[in-house]
């Protein structure tokens, strides 16, 4: 079994090592370094410890940014981007759509109908079921920052090609549905 360090070096190729977008990260030498004794999958390891990496500091970006100047959280933003993309929605499947727990969605849904950006409603047909849409200050706060929020998503691939965003897109589908629970 080759040692740690080797075995970071010769995960690179020579040309890799110019290209600093190759380089491994700190974090990821530093696991392959602690654990390279494993019979651990370091490819699939950093794959996945690099898409939560990335979406946190998308996330980061997006919070202390753009999203900071219109007092919206990430969940506050994902939950008005929902309701405008979809429409009204039942409680249960909003919380689904914005991967959030419905205690949390409940606190969120508090703070975004204070500033009138949301509303919610007792289903018509069933009293038990909670609705919620977008108000239209909801409605014209999203309309007026997601062409703003596209720009920053732009600038976050700006580094790759037209061909290498596909890629990427096509890639974390794949991951996506690898982790999504089958069906029975």
């Amino acid at each position: 079994m080759q040692e740690p360090d080797q075995q970071i070096n010769t995960a690179l190729s020579s040309a890799d090592l110019h290209n600093p977008a190759e380089k491994m990260l700190d974090a990821e030498r530093d696991v392959q370094a602690r654990l390279g004794d494993r019979p651990i999958d370091f490819e699939a390891n950093r794959a996945i410890s690099n898409i939560y990496r990335a979406a946190a500091s998308v996330r980061r970006q997006a919070e202390r940014g753009l999203l900071k100047d219109y007092g919206l959280s990430w969940g506050g933003f994902t939950i008005l981007w929902v309701l405008w993309v979809w429409g009204e929605m039942e409680t249960a499947s909003l919380a689904t759509e914005c991967d959030l727990a419905k205690g949390t969605l409940t606190g969120m849904l508090t703070t975004l109908e204070k500033r009138d950006l949301v509303e919610r409603s007792r289903s018509k047909t069933d009293g038990r079921r909670v609705l919620v849409s977008a108000t239209g200050t909801g409605v014209d706060m999203i309309d007026e920052l997601f062409p703003k929020f596209n720009q920053l998503e732009t600038g976050l691939v700006s580094g790759l090609s037209n061909d290498e965003s596909m890629e990427l897109s096509r890639l974390l589908r794949l991951v996506i549905t690898n982790s999504s629970p089958t069906e029975d």
